[in-house]
């Protein structure tokens, strides 16, 4: 039996075994007289399962607690729906993960429960942009996936499969990240990639390469999710000393000021060869995908509830 449509359904996904947001989000919701019901994600294959099911039980507005990963997996369930169910659905996001960049672009902050409630309680909808790739897998079979903030190939996506390793040996987030940084000194900096973007052609050795519909953490400032494009952001090979500059550039938000960064704007980006690099989807590791594979934009496809 179909809920009321006023009721919320909350799908929360915990940073850790001992989080306490919980009871902070309920708190606020319950103080504001919210409807909703609220059910606890165990895994990142539970967050898929748990968003159908909310589907399916008829929500009409599902807000997803968590970071950039678990909104990746809330979207790409809400595509597999018909379009008529999709477009009498509302997304919203109150932040609490590990990434939380597309929640900061909309100036969600963690922190700040109440006022994100009271800001969802509004109910102001922007149809948002997704990007999307298609690729083949390593067994060969065709494949997509969603993303609202970026997709990366390469370092960056080399970075999140050392820190993932990392993590499983040492449990500790601060560990892994200091090891993951530590690891990639010793690591593979540049990849053969021959890459179509508009008229132009980069056939040459590529450090990292960032197709954003969002901000991108910072290496696609510009990108808006609801312009219709993607902005790409190149990096060719630079030495160690330009790296730590990058780095820097990227905290202070002037990334785009390096030299070695060399910025698009497009509605696809083809790459026909990316020889050994990775590829990460929304902050999540998406593995090689085998030849040559497609990155495009699908305007206006969510229904997102947005701030003042």
């Amino acid at each position: 039996m179909a809920v009321e449509e006023t009721r919320w359904g909350i799908l929360y996904c915990p940073k850790s075994r001992r989080s306490k947001q919980r009871d902070k989000i309920r708190h606020a919701l319950d103080e504001r007289g919210v409807q909703y019901d609220l059910v606890q994600s165990e895994s990142t294959d539970s967050v898929e399962r748990l968003m159908r099911m909310l589907i399916n039980n008829g929500y009409k507005t599902i807000i997803i607690v968590g970071g950039d990963s678990a909104m990746n997996d809330a979207v790409n369930c809400l595509m597999e729906q018909e379009q008529q169910v999709r477009d009498g659905i509302l997304l919203g996001v109150i932040p609490n993960g590990v990434l939380n960049d597309f929640a900061r672009y909309w100036n969600f902050r963690e922190g700040n429960v109440g006022q994100t409630v009271d800001w969802l309680l509004k109910r102001r909808v922007r149809k948002i942009d997704l990007g999307c790739i298609r690729y083949a897998d390593k067994n060969g079979a065709q494949c997509h996936r969603y993303f609202l903030n970026c997709v990366n190939v390469g370092m960056i996506a080399d970075v999140m499969n050392i820190r993932r390793q990392a993590r499983s040996l040492l449990g500790s987030r601060t560990l892994s990240f200091v090891a993951s940084c530590f690891l990639m000194l010793f690591h593979r900096m540049e990849y053969k990639m021959r890459i179509k973007i508009n008229s132009d052609v980069v056939d040459r050795k590529v450090m990292t390469m960032c197709i954003g519909s969002g901000p991108g953490y910072g290496q696609t400032p510009n990108a808006s999710p609801y312009s219709g494009l993607l902005d790409v952001s190149v990096v060719y090979n630079t030495g160690i000393l330009q790296v730590f500059a990058g780095l820097w550039l990227l905290v202070s938000g002037r990334f785009l000021n390096h030299r070695s960064v060399h910025p698009f704007r497009t509605r696809e980006v083809l790459v026909e060869d990316s020889r050994h690099a990775l590829a990460g989807v929304d902050g999540r590791l998406l593995g090689q995908p085998s030849g040559s594979y497609r990155i495009s934009i699908l305007p206006e496809v969510i229904n997102f509830l947005i701030p003042d």
